[in-house]
């Protein structure tokens, strides 16, 4: 007989996905080693997610969201979204009978809470590089050193496009209301947050053709600030930075394989979307419920590296995660191209879906289930 390792599972990436795995895997019961690099330098981070409603039951499952201070976590009452010519989308949480359509969350801050949870976890061992385990679960990110060494195939279409992040401020109240501008080339979301100043802040996400990313991230900040109110229209009030600015490129990607003997890809080093629909962390965190509920529901003899079991999970997140990267390609797309007819046609289609509740209530609970 072989020697009994001493970690069932071996979580290879620290971030937000990794150690949500790493606290619901040990709730099982199961031993758990979760690598972190505690030499990683400290940075500021502007970063902000939008948290549906599952991912914000997994994590309070997991006793991390009631940890989270106040001011870090905003809920979205409603979401105004605008074409580039007459197209408006209208959503309210009121209408689709639900108590929010998102939260907006401070990712810097539910990465401590999340941390602080694991610290304090019976079955999860914190180590500094991988271990033998019998399950070694990958959730490092776009770049996944570990992916790379499993030598699977990790396709991706690079946009061309750069993300510009940062934290804003305003003064006129956002009323818990997220805004989003659809336009050729640039598509901008301000989502609403009460840190630095409660009803008065924004998370900004604007996506922007490489070039012209790099234009503004090299103006100073009152050229920037203008630039902002320019593309915003002054809709938001006038809104000025907070801090500093983030960016990173973008793409869409998905690796060929997803679980192979004693292995299993989770959140971005499986499957990367654009993040227009802001569904990047909710699909990860959904990847981290499926895989739970797939090791929980095994067969008593069946080990948590069984490849014919790791394929159940494959199967379970493959449609979801699918059609959510051809929703965000396919959306990106149709308000890529300047030429008239085009225009006319998505700003009409905007209206069109504006006016019909039913088609708006099913998209929303898409939103909401993935």
């Amino acid at each position: 007989m072989g020697r009994m390792k001493r970690h069932d599972v071996c979580v290879r990436g620290a971030g937000i996905v990794g150690r949500s795995l790493a606290l619901s895997l040990a709730r099982l019961g199961l031993r758990v080693a979760l690598v972190a690099d505690a030499a990683a330098p400290a940075r500021a981070d502007v970063r902000a997610y939008a948290l549906n409603a599952a991912s914000v039951a997994l994590l309070r499952e997991l006793k991390v969201w009631d940890a989270l201070p106040a001011h870090a976590a905003t809920a979205v009452h409603g979401m105004h979204v605008e074409g580039d010519t007459s197209g408006v989308l209208e959503f309210s949480a009121w209408q689709q009978q639900v108590a929010e359509l998102a939260w907006i969350t401070d990712a810097a801050l539910l990465e401590q809470a999340l941390d602080s949870a694991v610290r304090y976890a019976p079955h999860v061992s914190v180590v500094p590089a991988p271990v033998d385990a019998t399950l070694t679960a990958v959730c490092e990110g776009k770049a996944s050193a570990g992916r790379e060494g499993l030598g699977v195939v990790f396709e991706r279409h690079d946009y061309g496009h750069r993300a510009i992040a940062a934290r804003l401020t305003t003064p006129v109240s956002h009323r818990n209301v997220a805004r989003q501008w659809f336009r050729s080339p640039d598509v901008l979301a301000l989502l609403p947050f009460d840190a630095p100043v409660p009803d008065h802040g924004y998370a900004l996400v604007w996506s922007l053709p490489e070039a012209r990313a790099q234009e503004l991230l090299a103006l100073d900040v009152p050229a920037f600030e203008a630039a902002l109110n320019e593309a915003t229209r002054g809709d938001a009030g006038a809104l000025a930075l907070a801090g500093e600015r983030a960016s990173w490129p973008l793409m869409q990607a998905r690796a060929h394989a997803w679980s192979g003997p004693g292995w299993v890809l989770l959140g971005d080093a499986a499957h990367v979307v654009h993040p227009l629909a802001g569904q990047g962390l909710n699909l990860g965190l959904a990847d981290v419920v499926a895989l739970t509920q797939v090791i929980s529901s095994r067969e008593t003899w069946r080990p948590v590296g069984d490849p014919r079991l790791l394929r159940r999970y494959e199967r379970v997140r493959d449609l979801p995660t699918r059609a959510m990267g051809q929703l965000t390609d396919g959306l990106l797309h149709l308000f890529a191209g300047s030429q008239a007819p085009l225009r006319e046609l998505r700003n009409r289609g905007m209206g069109l879906v504006n006016q019909l509740p039913p088609l708006k209530r099913w998209l929303t609970a898409r939103a909401l289930d993935f």
